[in-house]
């Protein structure tokens, strides 16, 4: 059974643990907030272990459920504690001041800065930053199970997340080394903006990314 520990208690936080608790994973949940991080857990159901910032992960896959300056901050925080285990990037660093561009040149991505950061030891994937929190709360959209796409510089560790992708009843689709995150973090970029302009009715951060392939 994999360990996964999650860090943050926010709309991903909570979708990403309705998945694991249905994976059967054991659950770790910690937020700055000692009290949020147990109020999640309670909700989520289950024996699920609950903290702060800062204690130690108890899963070998620590899950970032924050937005990108959050989750640089907490990997620097971390340092060694981090070494060994496999750290999953979810960010889309969007300007939110115009919705307009990412906050990361154009060759580079999140998470790439993330990894940067980030102890040696540790591999970084990224993975999950194309699924909305309600549909992958739900963990499909129109009866079809989300993709998930997956990158990392760590084959071990891209499948790690891979597995445990499986586990928790959506399809993984392993997109190769973690520099392939720029692309997946552009794409997501556009599909927000769908979501978010008015004139697209049937868009309502409802949607999910599939790739279709012949019978």
């Amino acid at each position: 059974m994999t360990g996964i520990t999650i860090i943050g208690t926010g709309s991903m936080g909570r979708a990403i643990g309705t998945r694991a608790v249905a994976a059967g994973s054991r659950i770790q949940i910690l937020d700055r907030d000692r009290t949020k991080a147990r109020e999640l857990a309670e909700q989520l159901g289950g024996d699920i272990l609950t903290g702060t910032v800062g204690d130690t992960p108890d899963g070998d896959i620590v899950v970032l459920a924050l937005p990108f300056e959050a989750a640089k901050e907490v990997v620097v925080s971390y340092g060694d504690a981090l070494s060994g285990r496999t750290v999953v990037d979810i960010t889309n660093p969007v300007d939110v001041s115009t919705f307009d561009s990412l906050v990361v040149p154009p060759d580079t991505s999140a998470a790439e800065t993330i990894a940067g950061l980030a102890a040696d030891g540790a591999a970084v994937v990224k993975a999950f930053n194309t699924t909305f929190a309600a549909t992958l709360a739900e963990g499909k959209v129109a009866g079809q199970p989300l993709d998930v796409f997956i990158a990392g510089d760590s084959a071990g560790a891209r499948k790690a997340v891979a597995d445990l992708v499986n586990a928790m009843g959506l399809h993984p689709i392993d997109v190769g080394p973690l520099r392939r995150a720029r692309e997946l973090e552009g794409f997501q970029f556009l599909m927000m903006t769908l979501q978010a302009d008015p004139a697209k009715q049937d868009f309502n951060w409802n949607t999910g990314v599939k790739i279709l392939t012949p019978a």
